[in-house]
């Protein structure tokens, strides 16, 4: 049996694409997805105008990004595994560039299992701050996810791992 990746993304129409903004909620893997939708309800619930900006993102499109200075990662990222998704705060219509209409995402994202690109799971912020970003996978689980030898499970945890692994940085409440 594979896994989402195997069986889903690079069977997809937008596998390896470079030139195209996916935003596609069913490019996320199943238990990702869920937890996404789950946010942007609850955003909206708040009255937080939050709209998915990416979802998947092919290799190519990840190195060129790292080109233009738009993400630390060159060969690799999230996106392109299905765990994570970049969203944008629209306020009065217009997207929001600065950190500050984001910070709500620290504890929402925790509350449905996603690592914020705010803190990146630790129980204090960093020095480098993703606003929009969010993932089912801590940092930690990142090389084990590139290099196949780990997928998530639909009902993974990345808090309860983390504690379970002893990486006792990643907290689920802050």
């Amino acid at each position: 049996m594979g896994t989402f990746y195997t069986d889903v993304i690079k069977k997809s129409k937008w596998y390896g694409l470079d030139n195209f903004v996916c935003k596609d909620t069913d490019m996320l893997e199943p238990g990702t997805r869920a937890a996404v939708l789950a946010v942007m309800a609850e955003a909206e619930a708040a009255g937080i105008d939050l709209r998915v900006l990416e979802t998947y993102r092919s290799q190519k499109r990840q190195a060129r990004l790292f080109t233009q200075g738009a993400t630390k990662l060159k060969a690799v990222g999230c996106h392109g595994y299905g765990v994570a998704v970049d969203f944008g705060v629209f306020i009065g219509g217009k997207y929001q560039t600065k950190n500050v209409p984001y910070v709500f995402l620290r504890k929402m994202a925790r509350r449905h299992g996603l690592i914020s690109g705010q803190d990146w799971g630790h129980a204090r912020t960093g020095s480098f701050v993703d606003s929009g970003h969010v993932q089912r996978v801590p940092v930690w689980r990142q090389e084990a996810l590139f290099s196949g030898k780990w997928y998530p499970e639909p009902d993974y945890d990345p808090y309860a791992d983390s504690k379970t692994s002893g990486h006792s940085d990643v907290v689920a409440t802050v």
